[in-house]
Protein backbone atom coordinates (compact mmCIF):
# COMPACT_ATOMS: atom_id res chain seq x y z
CA UNK A 1 0.00 0.00 0.00
CA UNK A 2 2.82 2.38 0.80
CA UNK A 3 4.40 2.29 -2.70
CA UNK A 4 0.95 3.00 -4.20
CA UNK A 5 0.46 6.07 -2.01
CA UNK A 6 4.00 7.19 -2.79
CA UNK A 7 3.26 6.93 -6.52
CA UNK A 8 0.11 9.01 -6.06
CA UNK A 9 2.06 11.59 -4.07
CA UNK A 10 4.81 11.80 -6.68
CA UNK A 11 2.78 11.55 -9.88
CA UNK A 12 -0.88 12.17 -8.99
CA UNK A 13 -0.86 15.80 -10.10
CA UNK A 14 0.83 14.93 -13.36
CA UNK A 15 -1.82 12.32 -14.14
CA UNK A 16 -4.59 14.79 -13.28
CA UNK A 17 -2.97 17.42 -15.51
CA UNK A 18 -2.79 14.90 -18.35
CA UNK A 19 -6.43 13.93 -17.83
CA UNK A 20 -7.72 17.51 -17.80
CA UNK A 21 -5.60 18.56 -20.77
CA UNK A 22 -6.73 15.53 -22.77
CA UNK A 23 -10.34 16.27 -21.82
CA UNK A 24 -9.99 19.81 -23.14
CA UNK A 25 -8.40 18.71 -26.42
CA UNK A 26 -10.89 15.92 -27.11
CA UNK A 27 -13.93 18.01 -26.16
CA UNK A 28 -12.92 21.01 -28.26
CA UNK A 29 -11.95 18.84 -31.24
CA UNK A 30 -15.28 17.04 -31.03
CA UNK A 31 -17.18 20.32 -30.78
CA UNK A 32 -15.35 21.79 -33.78
CA UNK A 33 -16.12 18.68 -35.80
CA UNK A 34 -19.76 18.69 -34.76
CA UNK A 35 -20.18 22.41 -35.36
CA UNK A 36 -18.58 22.61 -38.80
CA UNK A 37 -19.39 19.17 -40.20
CA UNK A 38 -22.82 18.50 -38.70
CA UNK A 39 -23.85 22.16 -38.12
CA UNK A 40 -24.79 21.33 -34.55
CA UNK A 41 -23.11 21.90 -31.24
CA UNK A 42 -23.96 20.62 -27.80
CA UNK A 43 -24.73 22.62 -24.70
CA UNK A 44 -22.28 20.76 -22.51
CA UNK A 45 -19.16 20.91 -24.71
CA UNK A 46 -18.17 24.44 -23.80
CA UNK A 47 -18.91 23.84 -20.12
CA UNK A 48 -16.80 20.67 -19.96
CA UNK A 49 -13.86 22.44 -21.59
CA UNK A 50 -14.26 25.46 -19.30
CA UNK A 51 -14.37 23.42 -16.09
CA UNK A 52 -11.52 21.18 -17.23
CA UNK A 53 -9.46 24.32 -17.86
CA UNK A 54 -10.28 25.68 -14.41
CA UNK A 55 -9.26 22.42 -12.74
CA UNK A 56 -6.18 22.25 -14.96
CA UNK A 57 -5.14 25.67 -13.68
CA UNK A 58 -5.71 24.75 -10.01
CA UNK A 59 -3.93 21.40 -10.23
CA UNK A 60 -1.13 23.02 -12.27
CA UNK A 61 -0.69 25.68 -9.60
CA UNK A 62 -0.55 22.95 -6.98
CA UNK A 63 2.09 21.06 -8.95
CA UNK A 64 4.13 24.23 -9.38
CA UNK A 65 4.02 24.92 -5.64
CA UNK A 66 5.10 21.36 -4.92
CA UNK A 67 8.10 21.64 -7.26
CA UNK A 68 8.78 25.33 -6.45
CA UNK A 69 8.42 26.07 -10.13
CA UNK A 70 6.47 29.33 -9.96
CA UNK A 71 7.97 32.39 -11.58
CA UNK A 72 10.09 34.30 -9.11
CA UNK A 73 13.02 36.66 -9.06
CA UNK A 74 15.82 34.83 -7.34
CA UNK A 75 18.81 37.02 -8.10
CA UNK A 76 19.19 38.00 -4.44
CA UNK A 77 18.89 34.41 -3.24
CA UNK A 78 22.28 33.58 -4.75
CA UNK A 79 23.94 36.10 -2.45
CA UNK A 80 22.16 35.08 0.76
CA UNK A 81 23.37 32.46 3.22
CA UNK A 82 21.29 29.32 3.72
CA UNK A 83 19.39 30.82 6.67
CA UNK A 84 18.46 33.86 4.57
CA UNK A 85 17.24 31.62 1.74
CA UNK A 86 15.18 29.59 4.22
CA UNK A 87 13.66 32.78 5.64
CA UNK A 88 12.72 34.05 2.17
CA UNK A 89 11.19 30.67 1.24
CA UNK A 90 9.27 30.59 4.53
CA UNK A 91 7.95 34.13 3.94
CA UNK A 92 6.85 33.14 0.42
CA UNK A 93 5.12 30.00 1.70
CA UNK A 94 3.26 32.00 4.35
CA UNK A 95 2.12 34.53 1.72
CA UNK A 96 0.98 31.67 -0.52
CA UNK A 97 -0.94 30.12 2.36
CA UNK A 98 -2.72 33.41 3.06
CA UNK A 99 -3.70 33.82 -0.60
CA UNK A 100 -4.89 30.18 -0.71
CA UNK A 101 -7.02 30.71 2.40
CA UNK A 102 -8.63 33.80 0.89
CA UNK A 103 -9.25 31.99 -2.38
CA UNK A 104 -10.73 28.93 -0.69
CA UNK A 105 -13.20 30.98 1.34
CA UNK A 106 -14.46 32.71 -1.79
CA UNK A 107 -13.19 36.20 -1.04
CA UNK A 108 -11.74 36.55 -4.53
CA UNK A 109 -15.10 36.02 -6.23
CA UNK A 110 -15.09 38.09 -9.39
CA UNK A 111 -18.70 37.69 -10.35
CA UNK A 112 -21.64 36.03 -8.67
CA UNK A 113 -24.24 36.94 -11.26
CA UNK A 114 -23.05 34.40 -13.87
CA UNK A 115 -24.79 31.08 -13.66
CA UNK A 116 -23.50 28.11 -15.54
CA UNK A 117 -25.63 25.99 -17.82
CA UNK A 118 -23.90 22.96 -16.37
CA UNK A 119 -25.49 23.65 -12.99
CA UNK A 120 -28.97 23.08 -14.39
CA UNK A 121 -30.33 19.58 -13.66
CA UNK A 122 -31.92 19.33 -17.11
CA UNK A 123 -28.53 19.76 -18.78
CA UNK A 124 -27.06 16.90 -16.73
CA UNK A 125 -29.92 14.66 -17.86
CA UNK A 126 -29.44 15.63 -21.49
CA UNK A 127 -25.67 15.19 -21.31
CA UNK A 128 -25.82 11.44 -20.84
CA UNK A 129 -23.83 9.49 -23.47
CA UNK A 130 -25.55 9.17 -26.81
CA UNK A 131 -28.28 11.74 -26.20
CA UNK A 132 -26.34 14.78 -27.37
CA UNK A 133 -24.97 12.97 -30.42
CA UNK A 134 -28.40 13.18 -32.05
CA UNK A 135 -29.06 15.74 -34.72
CA UNK A 136 -31.15 18.87 -34.05
CA UNK A 137 -33.90 17.55 -36.32
CA UNK A 138 -34.54 14.75 -33.79
CA UNK A 139 -35.76 17.28 -31.22
CA UNK A 140 -38.48 19.03 -33.26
Amino acid sequence: MKPFLKQIDENGERWLLLFFYTTIVITIAMEVLRRFVFSYSSIWGEEVARYAFIYLAWVGASAAVKERAHIRIDVLLHYLPNRGKAAIYLFGDICTLIVALFASTGRFTLSTSHSSLALSPTVWVSARPGFSLRFPSDFH
